[in-house]
């Protein structure tokens, strides 16, 4: 292999990372996007109808937070655990633990 072909084939796969990294962050990002928009004019509704709108928005726009706050925490813990126990394992462990806790919220609530 020549180095033209060399860089050729590493060009390509940087432009197969770039292309995913960027359609993951524009995914993520969208998505936050919706649950601020949602936070501010649904769920203060929804969550939080016997409190003062104004408290209502404040509150949802903390339970909103939230996610900014846990989410370096879950990515050191479940790097860990990746690290121990293998990356495979712990994003099979991660979706399960969040396809449980979406069961659980489901079921309760019907209740």
């Amino acid at each position: 292999m020549t180095e033209h072909e060399s860089t050729t084939t590493v060009l390509r796969k940087n432009k197969k990372v770039l292309i995913a990294s960027l359609t993951g962050s524009a995914i993520e990002w969208f998505d936050y996007f919706l649950y601020g928009t949602a936070a501010a004019l649904v769920f203060n509704k929804i969550f939080f109808p016997m409190v003062d709108p104004v408290i209502g928005l404040i509150l949802s726009y903390l339970s909103f937070s939230l996610t900014f706050f846990i989410r370096p925490i879950g990515g050191v813990l479940f790097a860990h655990i990746g690290d121990r126990i293998g990356r495979k394992k712990t994003l099979v462990l991660t979706l399960s633990l969040d396809g449980r806790c979406n069961r659980h919220d489901r079921s309760a609530a019907h209740v």
